[in-house]
């Protein structure tokens, strides 16, 4: 992002959501009643199983799409491997995996490209539709709202001990279906309700992606440590220090921007800042609307959204109490 900051903006009538406010997708306006949102990502394996990483890569592709309001529609396929080092049954149940969640979505693959490359690597680059007055960006959060998330914590921690083979295998098997999941329903929800912004969790952590919004909505964000839901094993797992090199660069930066209230732990300060993988959506709801947003998240599926904190006047810090 800092080498993006430095290049000159685009400019243009059309382009409705740029890369200025560290927002999850782009959003281009076709015509007054519709509008293009697009992103793309790649990962490198996550998941021991090939099908389960595919899945993996085309969930958390598609998932920057919903956080935006859209509605994926098509997408092209992004692979790397080392070519004659692993078996074309491996890059094809790595395919099967991704075309799959896509049809899920109802959306299509319309190609893709492949790359020879020292590790496997696949992602998709997702366009969406969304009308232009209905885009939820990160920048719509206000004062008084509830904040919502919809998934939990901890899958940065659980990937990275189960590289070490230190992860239960129920542990691993709750993170790839929560990284699995889709989106969609907390998106369908929180369009029906009508929210005020969002962003989904990935790589910045929860306070990072909270800090993004509260920057961009020039707001404090309050979040209630205790009230975050983390996958159990994460905390058992926090004490023997198995925090992946990026949950490890979140917390550092989120410490001189952050404040951090005296009871809550640093092993849980470092949970908050944990790397996520395809996570949830982080909503910002009017106080009013939050009752009937968490029911409706419920009665799809979305079962572990709960209220996680609050916006207050500000400019753009994290509070964590």
């Amino acid at each position: 992002m800092q080498v993006l900051h430095q290049l000159p903006r685009f400019e243009h009538p059309s382009l409705l959501v740029g890369s200025e406010t560290s927002d999850d997708a782009g959003v281009y306006a076709l015509d007054p009643d519709q509008a293009l949102v697009q992103t793309v990502d790649v990962l490198t394996p996550i998941a021991d199983d090939p099908y389960a990483f595919g899945q993996i890569a085309a969930a958390n592709s598609l998932s920057d799409v919903y956080a935006m309001g859209g509605t994926p529609i098509a997408a092209l396929a992004i692979v790397g491997y080392p070519v004659g080092e692993i078996e074309h049954e491996t890059v094809r149940a790595v395919l099967a995996g991704m075309w799959d969640k896509v049809r899920e979505a109802d959306a299509v693959v319309l190609g893709g490209h492949t790359m020879k490359d020292a590790e496997v690597k696949c992602g998709l680059a997702v366009t969406g539709l969304v009308h232009p007055k209905r885009i939820i960006a990160n920048s719509g959060a206000r004062p008084g709202d509830t904040l919502v998330l919809t998934k939990p914590l901890g899958i940065g921690i659980i990937t990275t001990a189960l590289r070490a083979d230190l992860a239960s295998a129920r542990a691993v098997e709750q993170a790839n279906r929560t990284m699995s999941e889709l989106n969609r329903s907390a998106a369908e929800a929180m369009i029906t309700v009508g929210v005020n912004a969002a962003t989904d969790i990935t790589g910045f952590g929860l306070l990072g992606h909270a800090w993004e919004m509260a920057d961009a909505s020039n707001v404090d964000l309050v979040i209630e440590a205790n009230q975050v839901p983390i996958i159990p094993e994460a905390f058992d797992l926090a004490r023997q220090g198995l925090f992946p090199e990026g949950s490890v660069k979140n917390y550092q930066f989120m410490k001189t921007r952050a404040e951090f209230a005296s009871a809550v732990s640093e092993e849980l300060q470092m949970l908050l800042c944990d790397a996520q993988t395809s996570g949830g959506l982080l909503i910002a709801v009017s106080a009013q609307k939050a009752g009937e947003l968490l029911a409706r998240l419920h009665q799809a599926g979305v079962s572990q959204a709960v209220t996680v904190g609050h916006v207050n006047l500000g400019q753009g810090r994290v509070r964590v109490v």
